[in-house]
């Protein structure tokens, strides 16, 4: 310390701070030190919720929650891509509700009771949430009250914790849902419609109009130079207007692309190899074996029959369909090379009902045995009921009844069933157990071969990968990371240069997907920059140029100024249009000479109703003026969007089809409308949501 006093002295504050950060690094890891000013900056935030900040690794730990909650229900772990989504959209909703939903519920007074929640969960009023869990049927698959008792006294004992958390998860899902359902009773029991707007509803559905009109259509283009929108008019606009122009983060980016696609050297080397490995494909004794060596596609004990090889190949299809056995040539289609052999044919049915008993253990197999030897058609089901460890399966209300499979819809290591004959049982074994399996059921059998597939696609050859890399680097050294320099490059080069617009959630360019490093590049750099080679999928090489910033929030007068000149560009030309309408037709009273001065014809439309469960192809002005008419008077000019109208309604008529039922059905729709927007507009100005930055 008497040193770092000394240095401070001589040197002044800032060395000493220096040192001092120095020995703090030496003291202290790293990562800590970078973890924290992460969590105090808002950048690594995945969200923000009425008000609360949501960092990523709170957010992190809340989605590896429901991935465990998710397995528990589903039985199978999220892996795709999709799932992973489905999980993170699960997690995020659970927090908006924690955070904003049932906090502003409460706030309006709503109430539920600890009671009342362990009604919903055991009681009389077993909620929707508890009866919709797979997990709590019984082994027919009807929902059991039994099961969530037990489940609820037995969770203390799973020592994993995993119980403790599914069980939260319910009880919280459980009470939020009723929260929601009293909410949205609140609001349905606010919307009352009396007698008397029930019964004008009626009338203005059952009311229609014959209508005869003139339209002089609206011309906007080319674009009258009289009509004058001044810039005072655009900011007038823009003011009254500004919550129009809220809009996310946005990057204007440039970018070239290159795609490393197989050579003409790489397709014949291709080529040579596959016919090299044919004739040993076309004698193979073991074919399962020399796919799982040399073929993109492997193995599979599918049964096509005429047609469903069109996917593969049409050519590979034809083969199969006019063949019963057989090596077909080798075809080639785009960089993917060919060859089909036909190892069987039967006549086999489409589907198969199945039922079976499983055993698991070490006896499993001398236990299934030993039933084999006894089990008949009458008794499969009673001794499944007693042996079987599969206890979940009773199709029909039979015990062991797995029901109709098909080569789409099989239990893994139960292919063999498609073949078996129907009524006798036999053996087999999965991943599952041991099983005894038997078809009590069988379609029509239809002619159906199996196939081999030796399938070999193009790769890219490494000169090809290195040629194509050395093409995006010349434009990428060029570039230097400038924007001026990535043009000039372009230019120099005659390389096309793509121009869009992304947001933070973009992760797809065209028919490339995966690409959400090059947005997360663009929004990490200022405008005016340019990048590297940026790879994607391996097969691809972005050099991306940012060409404008824009901010969330507000976009400036400047950047929506064409946009709201044409608004009111539009709305004055309809109004010249009526007033040149008006000059023209001064003093007319008869709508064929009106017609006759317009240059147009007298058109007839029947009935228009001025309702809202009605759509005529009609604009609003000229169904507000059809209902505001009186019978038999020229009314208009009428300033429309696509024209404008000069119309008389010559007669209306008042039918009975619209009933009462009907009007409380049209505003049962509007009142759900309305509570499908209440977490909505609960979030428009409270919910940020940044996860498109990290996912």
């Amino acid at each position: 310390m008497a040193a770092l006093e000394t240095i401070r002295t001589k040197f002044g504050i800032g060395a000493s701070l220096i040192i001092a950060f120095g020995l703090l690094l030496f003291l202290v890891n790293p990562s800590d030190i970078i973890q924290t000013i992460q969590s105090a900056s808002t950048k690594y935030d995945v969200g923000k919720i009425n008000g609360k900040r949501v960092t990523y690794q709170d957010f992190d730990q809340e989605v590896k929650k429901f991935q465990e909650i998710r397995e528990m229900l589903s039985g199978s772990s999220a892996s795709s891509e999709q799932a992973q989504r489905q999980v993170r959209d699960m997690a995020w909703n659970n927090l908006v509700e924690e955070y904003l939903v049932i906090p502003t519920i409460q706030e309006a007074g709503i109430r539920v009771g600890q009671k009342e929640q362990i009604d919903l969960m055991i009681g009389d009023e077993i909620s929707p949430v508890i009866t919709s869990l797979g997990i709590f049927s019984d082994q027919n698959g009807n929902f059991s009250k039994e099961s969530v008792r037990d489940f609820v006294d037995n969770v203390n004992a799973d020592e994993s914790g995993r119980g403790l958390l599914l069980r939260n998860y319910i009880f919280n899902a459980v009470r939020n849902n009723r929260y929601s359902e009293k909410y949205n009773a609140l609001f349905t029991a606010a919307s009352y419609v009396n007698s008397l707007e029930r019964n004008r509803a009626i009338e203005e559905n059952n009311t229609t109009a014959q209508v005869r009109f003139v339209s002089a259509p609206n011309t906007y283009f080319p674009m009258d130079s009289s009509i004058v929108v001044s810039s005072s008019e655009i900011k007038k606009y823009y003011d009254s207007h500004k919550e129009t122009f809220q809009r996310n983060a946005s990057r204007d980016i440039e970018y070239v692309v290159y795609e490393v696609k197989p050579s003409t050297a790489d397709i014949s080397a291709q080529n040579e190899e596959f016919a090299s490995l044919y004739e040993e494909f076309a004698s193979a004794q073991n074919v399962r074996a020399f796919l799982q060596r040399n073929s993109d596609r492997q193995w599979s004990e599918t049964w096509y029959k005429d047609g469903d090889l069109r996917s593969v190949s049409r050519e590979v299809d034809a083969f199969v369909s006019a063949n019963n056995s057989g090596v077909s040539p080798v075809y080639k289609s785009g960089d993917t090379f060919y060859a089909a052999r036909i190892m069987d044919l039967k006549n086999i049915p489409d589907s198969v009902y199945v039922r079976h008993m499983m055993f698991q253990g070490a006896d499993a197999r001398h236990l299934a045995d030993s039933l084999l030897a006894v089990v008949k058609g009458n008794n499969f089901s009673a001794l499944a009921a007693i042996y079987s460890a599969d206890q979940g399966n009773a199709d029909e209300g039979e015990m062991g009844n797995i029901g109709w499979m098909t080569q789409n819809m099989m239990i893994p290591g139960f292919e063999s069933v498609l073949t078996a004959q129907v009524g006798k049982p036999y053996i087999i074994g999965t991943q599952y157990g041991t099983h005894i399996v038997e078809v009590t059921k069988a379609t029509k059998p239809l002619a159906k071969k199996q196939v081999a597939i030796f399938e070999k696609a193009t790769l890219p050859s490494k000169e090809t990968y290195a040629e194509v890399y050395n093409k995006a680097n010349v434009l990428a050294v060029r570039a230097a990371g400038k924007y001026a320099n990535y043009k000039a490059a372009c230019d120099s080069t005659g390389t096309y240069s793509r121009s869009l617009t992304i947001n933070e959630g973009t992760d797809t360019y065209g028919a490339i997907s995966h690409a959400k490093e090059v947005t997360r590049w663009a929004f990490d750099n200022k405008p005016g920059k340019a990048s590297g080679i940026i790879t994607v999928d391996n097969n691809y090489f972005f050099i991306v140029a940012v060409k404008d910033a824009h901010k969330e929030g507000y976009a400036a007068v400047s950047e929506v100024s064409d946009d709201i000149k044409n608004v009111l560009y539009r709305e004055k030309y309809a109004q010249a249009r009526k007033e040149e309408v008006a000059a023209k037709i001064e003093g007319l009273k008869d709508l064929e000479a009106i017609a006759e001065k317009l240059g147009t014809t007298v058109s007839t439309v029947s009935d228009v109703t001025f309702s809202t469960n009605s759509a005529p192809a009609t604009e609003p002005a000229f169904v507000g003026a059809v209902a505001a008419a009186k019978e038999g008077e020229i009314t208009g000019p009428v300033a429309g969007i696509m024209g404008t109208y000069v119309l008389q309604v010559d007669g209306r008529e008042t039918g009975a089809y619209f009933t009462e039922d009907d009007a409380k059905a049209a505003q049962s729709r509007i009142d759900t409308y309305h509570t499908q927007m209440l977490l909505p507009l609960m979030a428009d100005k409270t919910v940020k949501d940044n996860r498109a930055r990290f996912y």
